[in-house]
């Protein structure tokens, strides 16, 4: 594969940090919209919390060990907001910066780039108490955040990325309801939407002025809609599915506008947008991430509520592999979806930010056979080179994730990690996956390929 020949492709494991580092209370850390999330009866399938998770705050010596083990040219992992502000005014934490700087250090000194990410959905809580990204000040607070996380530790960071999947932000937290802080109401989606745009397109601006040396983008969780059936309905119903879920952000971000049919459709819930928004939203970026997982087959319906799009999404046939979350496994969906955005945007680089998959993994006699996401990553990098070969220029791929983690809603029931974590002793075993990408990259080194 051409991908493994050519030393500018970066390859690289990904994690976030309320996933992985406990120690919420520790050091000056405040709460987090997670936290509070978390003792809500019944928000967490196991009733889990990201109190201890995998004790990467104190053991992330040894988790970088591992990941130089792997032969991975980067590292991508987010910042927690709220172990850096600590209130309301803006008053930094040192002790939270110092952690940071520490990680960062400890990449450097094993030769693995830094990627990192400045929002995976951590807000602090006393911003949601304000009314968290419904309130338009929260885009201000977070820029101050991207100016005092980018001057005090731009130096040791290749890649800042403002913002990890806002439509999760947006839409599984404040219309589903299903991910911190738990609202459900189609407008607030779409008003959360809007600012969560904005926060990134101010927090570029601190980025550039402080890092100038380093790349600035964002990541989209993107999927390709294809009909369920081919009739016009269900083609008609797949394409508003893929305006809503991907091109509200695409084209807010690539063209400064909102897709002209959702905006008709949603006309009573429109998000409140001031002069000047859309030009602040849509500044170049240095690159676009995107997180791929599956594919989405859309049914056209008659919705039975107003504020519920004219579509659904159908559950994968019986016959059709799917991942332990009941995902679709769909490589060839990536491709699709690469050379669609290729065929439809001036994009700039692309980078894959997060692909993998859940798996019912289990540990025997000291080992974690998981050919499953073996066979899926082997997949997805063919399907990427399938896209690449058609002329998509993409610069690098993230597996997610590094180690099994908080999985959200899901608690600790699903597992996504090239590396098994006992939960109970927090031992590290690397998967069967993790040693065959292993094996890949250290005879990409050998071959003088990096």
């Amino acid at each position: 594969m051409r991908l493994w020949q050519d030393p500018q492709f970066v390859f690289g494991v990904a994690t976030s940090a309320f996933q992985i580092e406990g120690a919420v209370d520790i050091d000056g850390k405040v709460e987090s919209i997670w936290d509070t999330f978390c003792r809500r009866d019944g928000a967490i399938a196991d009733a889990g919390d990201g109190r201890v998770a995998c004790e990467h705050y104190r053991r992330w010596e040894q988790d970088f060990d591992l990941i130089a083990s792997l032969g991975v040219d980067a590292y991508r992992f987010s910042i927690a907001w709220p172990r850096i502000i600590s209130d309301v005014d803006g008053r930094v934490n040192q002790q939270g910066l110092m952690f940071y700087r520490q990680l960062l250090e400890g990449l450097a000194e094993r030769g693995v780039k830094a990627y990192v990410t400045l929002y995976h959905w951590d807000l602090p809580q006393f911003l949601q108490d304000q009314g968290g990204w419904l309130n338009r000040d929260t885009a201000l607070a977070f820029r101050h955040y991207a100016q005092v996380a980018a001057s005090e530790l731009g130096d040791l960071v290749q890649s800042w990325c403002t913002l990890n999947e806002p439509w999760c932000s947006a839409v599984l937290g404040h219309w589903f309801g299903v991910h911190a802080p738990g609202i459900q109401d189609r407008a607030a989606a779409l008003q959360a939407a809007h600012h969560l745009l904005l926060a990134h397109g101010m927090a570029l601006d601190a980025l550039r002025k402080n890092a100038p040396q380093a790349q600035h983008g964002i990541v989209l969780n993107l999927s390709p809609y294809y009909s369920a059936a081919e009739t016009p309905g269900d083609q008609a119903a797949a394409e508003f599915a893929a305006l809503e879920n991907n091109h509200w952000y695409l084209q807010a971000l690539l063209q400064g506008r909102y897709p002209q049919k959702v905006w008709d459709y949603y006309d009573r819930f429109r998000p409140a947008i001031c002069p000047g928004d859309m030009e602040i939203i849509s500044q170049p970026l240095d690159y676009l991430g995107i997180n791929y997982y599956s594919c989405q087959r859309v049914l056209a319906c008659e919705p039975t509520d107003v504020d519920w799009p004219p579509y659904k999404v159908q559950e994968p046939a019986s016959n059709v592999p799917v991942t332990a979350m009941g995902w679709e496994i769909c490589p060839s969906g990536l491709t699709d979806l690469l050379q669609q955005l290729h065929r439809e945007y001036r994009l700039p680089p692309l980078l894959i930010t997060e692909n993998g998959m859940a798996s019912d993994d289990q540990l025997f006699d000291g080992a974690v056979v998981d050919d499953q996401r073996l066979t899926y990553l082997q997949q997805h990098l063919s399907a990427l080179e399938r896209a690449m070969e058609s002329g998509v220029n993409v610069r690098g791929y993230f597996a997610w994730s590094l180690m099994d983690n908080f999985e959200w809603a899901e608690g600790y029931r699903k597992r996504f990690g090239l590396v098994y974590v006992d939960y109970d002793s927090q031992e590290r075993t690397l998967k069967r996956s993790g040693q065959w990408l292993q094996q890949r990259l250290l005879e990409r080194k050998q071959r003088g390929v990096v």
